[in-house]
């Protein structure tokens, strides 16, 4: 095994990992913020939200192709203010991804619960789970042209779920009822649920060491991926708040199968087939997730921060290491069945990665004015994402005190992990140093 990745995207296919990481937040998850706001409220969330990936994601574009890593924000923070930091930026990404899978396969569950009852949620998730942990065990362009695939068909059922839906919206269920509902706090505890319509958009930096041509298609990819987001984040609020019930809404892990259950009938095939074209969403962002979480231990490994053996590679390019140890974490999650709260952990991970890397920006275009910069940007948009970023940190710990508490206990332990786990490589780096010495003398 080597530590080296191949270079087989094409752009497409980058585009296709960025929103397939993604397009799972279409399928479920969001709707858990019409427990706490009104669907009113939710699209306050939900356009702040969008501003901010939108910003975020062009002028995370200007870093990933100055610097195309696998470790991506870790090694901007490392780069701009040290390696402990770029540790908590890079443990902060692998907490986004490594939460954010446990809740797909959650959902993946309720999923094919919803076409076949008799099948336990808990046990389908798990399956499919330790299913795509053996596919991504296979090279990255096996792995890229299988969530291509899955992407496209996820889209396409978007697309039938919105021109079979689309008539029947009642703007009474979108803009009447409790407008207020939950008032400010409930629009505060809606922003998690409005990132997951984009959480994991910005993992396709972690596959810019694997693109062909990383400086030319990393921009490309980023912004048409937002932009497809964007529309499908819009289309799929519209089409399941405008006909499903508020509370059932709220409540459950299949809104969109249920949405077109509510039109036709539960039994109805269209309502079926739209829990089996939701299966692709699903398992695009558990596949692409699991691509951008391994890739991200695979370089943790690589800069020390975690033992050697995670950063090696098959004859075919792929971190299995990497690939299988989080994983098995991820797996003992989906037997929580709490898709809500891992949900929180998840964004908030993502909110302290998304702060650190635009501080890191503006670091870099300070310390570095000369570093090649094949795609650049206003400084407006880092300003606006980095402000709204500290508006989601306080409104996300704010209405979410109890989660929160135990996501910062274990940035705590994470930091004592590093200080520990530096300080004994250290020794053991001086020692392997030493001994070189002794043998040349």
């Amino acid at each position: 095994m080597s530590n080296e990745l191949k270079k087989t995207l094409s752009p497409f296919q980058l585009w296709a990992i960025i929103v397939g990481m993604v397009i799972s937040g279409m399928y479920f998850g969001w709707n858990n913020a019409m427990a706490f706001t009104s669907p009113v409220g939710f699209l306050i969330a939900t356009v702040i939200v969008t501003i901010f990936y939108g910003t975020f994601m062009f002028s995370y574009a200007e870093m990933s192709t100055a610097l195309p890593k696998a470790d991506a924000s870790g090694e901007f923070a490392s780069r701009t203010m040290g390696r402990f930091v770029g540790f908590i930026a890079a443990y902060s990404c692998v907490l986004e991804f490594l939460f954010a899978t446990p809740a797909i396969a959650i959902s993946v569950g309720a999923y094919i619960n919803f076409i076949f009852p008799s099948i336990p949620v808990t046990a389908a998730g798990l399956v499919v789970y330790a299913l795509f942990v053996i596919i991504n065990c296979f090279d990255v362009k096996t792995a890229a042209i299988i969530e291509t695939v899955v992407t496209i068909v996820a889209i396409l059922g978007l697309v039938i779920f919105v021109g079979s839906s689309a008539p029947h919206i009642q703007t009474v269920k979108l803009f009447g009822g409790d407008v207020f509902k939950g008032g400010f706090s409930g629009i505060f505890a809606a922003v998690p649920f409005a990132i997951w319509f984009y959480l994991g958009a910005e993992g396709g930096a972690m596959s810019a060491e694997e693109c062909k041509n990383p400086k030319k298609d990393i921009p490309k990819s980023f912004i048409f991926a937002i932009g497809t987001l964007v529309v499908l984040a819009i289309v799929t609020f519209a089409c399941t708040a405008g006909v499903l019930d508020v509370k059932a809404l709220g409540t459950t892990n299949s809104p969109l199968p249920d949405t077109l259950a509510a039109i036709f009938g539960k039994d109805n095939m269209l309502s079926k087939f739209m829990s089996f074209i939701g299966l692709f969403g699903l398992i695009a962002s558990l596949h692409g997730l699991m691509i951008g979480y391994s890739r991200q231990v695979f370089a943790m490994s690589r800069a020390n921060f975690l033992p050697k053996f995670l950063s090696k590679v098959n004859s075919k390019g792929a971190p299995v290491p990497a690939i299988i140890i989080p994983s098995l974490v991820g797996m003992i999650f989906v037997l929580t069945n709490n898709t809500a709260i891992i949900i929180v952990i998840s964004c908030f991970g993502a909110i302290v990665l998304h702060a650190l890397s635009m501080i890191a920006f503006f670091l870099l275009r300070r310390n570095e004015p000369g570093l090649e910069r094949p795609y650049k940007v206003s400084l407006v948009f880092p300003v606006i994402a980095l402000i709204l970023n500290v508006v989601f940190l306080i409104t996300t710990i704010y209405s979410n005190v109890s989660t929160i508490s135990w996501v910062l206990f274990s940035f705590v332990v994470a930091a004592m992990y590093y200080f520990v786990y530096t300080k004994i490589s250290s020794k053991a780096n001086k020692g392997a140093y030493e001994s070189d010495i002794e043998e040349v003398i």
